[in-house]
């Protein structure tokens, strides 16, 4: 099980590097504000998985928390029943509880506030800030102006306020048609910022709510909800991404109009861009309903549920979402970064086995038929505390196919007829002759031992330039190996071509399934979600399907080859 961190655990690792929301939060609490009070949201909408992008919002709301001595609130923004679900609530519970982050008794639901919302509502038309309008959608967008034109005012903008109040009441009764009618705030129609040009409070539904049912017909919109929940719960810093900025004067003036006795104050940051993927929700919904995925926990996506499947460390991504740091500007991180701190995470605590993809038989001519050694192997060379396990060893192999060539070409070292090679913890062999079938495929090696060098020993110091690994074909465990990919084949599908599906850019090769690969018996210890290295071929876990398959399934996490690492040694990156 992975460590469970709240908000105000000291194991959460904190940054050393000050970014603007840090700098702005310490001079509030410098100034006394809040009475030095820290106290973050994390408000998803139940309407899909959380992605990677999220995880960078969670790990700076509550770490920013935690950092301060503060809290961090888990709000559900629950206002748009047609989208939302119980499935999307309890799986994205999960994933904050695994990426390390716990909210006590903090869990809340914007639906937990509808009553206290539609007073406010209510206090808006009252104080002649609110009315009702019977424009349609595509009027209000049409009345609405341009950024170089000024809106026009709704024909119904001017009704007296008990005529609104009247309404409005009638709208949460039931007595209108959906889509018949709305309520917006009454601001400035030639406003600069098109949010301030009367947007839309609340609109009619007739959708039951996941929490509420069929008690409410009408919902609050986004804005209106995200402000005063902000306000009810008494966050003081309300972190949000770029695209909210614009919204920002909204948010302002809702809160001011109602005179709330709470202001929280909004601050944008840039979302998280990842190379080779998409973060769009409504992309993400497109490739699981679409069946381009597996579901919403396919490896190949950038959802939490299919990192944590892929066998990717909470650890790992919390470190990412560290050095990625919080701008103000809107960036593309490069995926090898992520990749590399996985490697980074497992090269650490991964435990090493050996196992064979694609396999090629060796015999070994002179060693005992009947002859069965237990190979000491080293669990984890980056950690000696980790000790050793046995390796059985016996006179038939599996290698991996790529290992051996007939012709080899220059600087190939690795097992060729006539060749001497080191099988890891083992024997140096040599290659004495090739067995092909009648296609002329090699089905198996003929070689030879030296029995003096068990364990991989030159007692007589002679060089041998490659090392195999190996498993033994008589105790090894059949497995199912499941190799992803990027899942598209550019840097920047959602940008690449205007006017081009994104869809286009798909990897047809994002995943390939390895029926027929062997392991060696320790791996049947494991259990679904157990991450390791199998050695010179990458990082995996063991997959869920694991326990309905009938057979061990294993999914690659990441490769052992590390762009990023070179890239740093180089001095190209930061």
């Amino acid at each position: 099980m992975n460590e469970q961190v709240s908000a105000t655990s000291p194991t959460v690792e904190t940054t050393a590097v000050r970014d603007f929301i840090r700098e702005i939060i310490a001079e509030d609490v410098r100034q006394g504000k809040n009475g030095g009070r820290v106290v973050t949201r994390f408000p998803p909408e139940p309407n899909g998985y959380l992605h990677i992008g999220h995880a960078k919002s969670i790990c700076l709301n509550f770490g920013v928390a935690q950092e301060f001595g503060g809290v961090c609130h888990m709000r559900f923004d629950d206002t748009n029943p047609e989208k939302e679900d119980k499935e999307y609530v309890e799986a994205i519970l999960q994933d904050v509880r695994w990426l390390g982050y716990d909210w006590g008794d903090r869990l809340f639901f914007a639906s937990d506030y509808f009553e206290q919302l539609y007073g406010f509502a209510v206090e808006l038309i009252r104080r002649g800030k609110a009315y009702v309008c019977h424009l349609s959608t595509e009027e209000i967008r049409q009345y609405r102006g341009t950024l170089t034109e000024p809106g026009r005012e709704s024909p119904y903008r001017n009704r007296s306020i008990e005529e609104n109040l009247r309404l409005f009441a009638d709208m949460r009764a039931g007595k209108f048609r959906e889509g018949e009618c709305v309520l917006r705030a009454k601001i400035d129609m030639a406003s600069p910022n098109l949010n301030l040009r009367d947007p839309v409070l609340y609109r009619i539904k007739y959708v039951p709510h996941h929490r509420t049912g069929t008690q409410w017909c009408i919902y609050p919109m986004y804005d209106f909800a995200h402000a005063l929940s902000d306000m009810i719960e008494g966050i003081t810093h309300s972190l949000c991404t770029l695209e909210f900025e614009d919204h920002r004067p909204l948010y302002d003036w809702i809160l001011d109009t109602l005179e709330t006795p709470h202001h929280p104050r909004q601050i944008e940051f840039a979302r998280l861009n990842l190379s080779y993927t998409v973060l769009s929700k409504r992309k993400l919904i497109e490739l699981v309903e679409g069946g381009y995925v597996r579901g919403w926990d396919d490896p190949r996506l950038p959802t939490l549920a299919g990192l944590r499947r892929r066998g990717v460390p909470p650890e790992a991504i919390r470190d990412f979402c560290r050095r990625i740091g919080v701008a103000k500007r809107d960036s593309l991180v490069d995926i090898a970064l992520l990749e590399h701190c996985i490697r980074e995470d497992l090269n650490r605590r991964a435990p090493r086995f050996m196992g064979v993809l694609r396999p090629l038989k060796v015999v070994i001519e002179n060693y005992p038929a009947d002859l069965v050694e237990e190979m000491e192997a080293i669990n984890n060379p980056e950690d000696p505390s980790a000790g050793t396990r046995k390796v059985p060893f016996s006179r038939e192999l599996w290698i991996e196919a790529d290992d051996f060539r007939e012709n080899p070409p220059k600087k190939f070292f690795r097992l060729a007829p006539g060749r001497e090679v080191r099988l890891r913890y083992g024997y140096l062999i040599t290659c004495r002759d090739v067995v092909k079938n009648r296609d002329g495929e090699i089905v198996e090696l003929r070689c030879t031992y030296d029995p003096a060098t068990r364990g991989g020993e030159t007692p007589d110091g002679r060089k041998v330039k490659a090392t195999l690994h190996w498993v033994s074909a008589a105790h090894a465990i059949p497995a199912e190996v499941r190799l992803y990919d990027r899942l598209f084949t550019v840097e920047n599908p959602a940008a690449e071509k205007e006017g081009v599906d994104y869809k286009n850019f798909l990897n047809p090769r994002s995943l390939e399934v390895v029926a027929n690969a062997w392991v060696e018996p320790n791996l049947g210890k494991l259990r679904p979600g157990d991450r390791f290295q199998l050695e010179r071929l990458g990082y995996f876990c063991v997959d869920p399907d694991s326990e309905i398959c009938g057979k061990l399934v294993l999914n690659r996490t990441v490769t052992l080859k590390d762009t990023w690492a070179r890239l740093e040694q180089r001095g190209l990156v930061d």
